[in-house]
């Protein structure tokens, strides 16, 4: 594709796809990013979303958005559950997707999804746009090269206070409610940017009467040594922050732990280091379509930032959780949990 405009399709229409639309639009004259058509289960909702954002074609139908050719790549931001269905109907359609977190209901849609994007030679990426932020690229750089000496803890956590009513989707079983993959994805996601996937996962929660996670605890080991101690929640407002310790020092991110603009780092002996992004990235899910699009015009069919086998690994520890404190979904059909570990 080389230097050519990148053309994208939106399907949903909901907060997120409103968010990452907007950030699109702010890249077309600098990164070339064009938003072509949108697509929701109405062609009125389609067409109110197209008129706000000025976006030529609205379909009312996802398969519609999945067989336009004029379409490079398509930003699935529906819900959990629909994830599977709508962005293997892209793919198998031609088109390259860029597909919301959690990555998909379980495991095992997830390797299917997987497996269409091999099969079909298409570029696939889980929207974890924490993974694309300089500033978390940055602290990776530092753990890796030993500032802070062999890894040890990694605490992180996120929460919101609500209260969410029963009919809210953070509470809808049939779409994948709960804290765990709306929210826990990023904590969990943090710790095993750092530290891979655990050899061992241990779990508690409290849970809704509809039988989702209102709050929920995880402690993840490592035959290295290392624990992660992690949380999320929709019932209290957490402190959204994260450490990474090693056994010569630490790295402190503040609130909004998975879109910072800073952290300080605390080397034994040594005064505190802060590294900053210089520029606001509390609302920029630009890095992650810039780096969708540096991808396809590399011809490059998964992002080195985003690997598949990263996002699979995450969604078996999120198995592991919901296994641990039993929550499962009207699509966990023929799902077997990884609870061995």
């Amino acid at each position: 594709m080389s230097n050519k405009t990148v053309r994208w399709g939106v399907l949903a229409t909901g907060g997120i796809a409103s968010s990452f639309t907007a950030d699109l639009l702010a890249m077309r004259e600098t990164d070339g990013a064009e938003v072509v058509a949108v697509a929701s289960r109405t062609t009125a909702t389609a067409k109110a979303f197209a008129d706000r954002f000025g976006i030529p074609r609205a379909y009312g139908s996802w398969a519609e958005l999945a067989t336009d050719e004029d379409v490079d790549v398509v930003y699935v931001a529906g819900p959990h559950s629909a994830h599977r269905v709508a962005a293997g109907m892209c793919l198998e359609a031609g088109r390259a997707v860029l597909c919301e977190k959690a990555f998909t209901l379980n495991s095992r849609e997830a390797e299917e999804l997987v497996a269409v994007a091999r099969r079909h030679d298409r570029f696939l990426m889980e929207g974890m746009w924490m993974y694309c932020n300089p500033v978390v690229r940055r602290l990776v750089e530092l753990v890796r090269d030993g500032a802070v000496g062999e890894v040890r803890t990694v605490h992180a956590d996120f929460g919101l206070a609500g209260p969410f009513a029963p009919e809210h989707r953070l509470r809808d079983r049939a779409l994948g409610g709960g804290a765990l993959l709306d929210l826990g994805v990023y904590p969990v996601s943090f710790a095993q940017l750092l530290l891979g996937e655990p050899d061992r996962v241990q779990a508690d929660a409290l849970l809704s009467p509809e039988g989702v996670d209102l709050n929920t605890g995880m402690l993840l080991g490592w035959d290295s040594g290392a624990t992660a101690l992690l949380s999320c929640s929709i019932t209290a407002d957490t402190p959204i922050t994260a450490a990474v310790t090693g056994t010569k020092g630490r790295i402190e991110l503040g609130r909004g732990f998975f879109y910072p603009d800073r952290f300080v780092l605390h080397r034994q002996g040594a005064e505190p280091e802060e590294f900053t992004a210089g520029v606001d990235t509390r609302h920029s899910l630009q890095y992650e379509a810039a780096e969708v699009m540096r991808c396809l015009r590399a011809g490059e069919k998964e992002s080195p930032l985003v690997p598949l086998d990263g996002s699979l690994a995450v969604m078996r520890t999120l198995d592991a959780v919901r296994d641990r404190i039993g929550v499962r979904y009207p699509g966990d059909d023929n799902w077997t949990p990884a609870s061995s570990r």
